[in-house]
């Protein structure tokens, strides 16, 4: 992944969203586009630490230092 993801949904059911690095950096309202930018965001979001082991991560790579 080359940058962050933007996904805007709205209450009327539409969305629109971008990466950097992907469809040109342009805004995409294209429903498959939206999709790929979806399952990319869901695959970071899994693979991620959950919310306090990135400090305990980061304090034994110090400590091994």
């Amino acid at each position: 992944m080359d940058g962050r993801i933007e996904l805007l949904k709205f209450p009327d059911g539409t969305a629109v969203g971008r990466a950097d690095g992907l469809f040109s950096s342009r805004p995409v309202p294209d429903p498959r586009q939206l999709r790929i930018l979806e399952l990319r965001y869901g695959t970071i979001r899994a693979q991620a630490l959950p919310p306090r082991e990135p400090f305990a991560c980061i304090e034994k790579l110090l400590g091994d230092t």
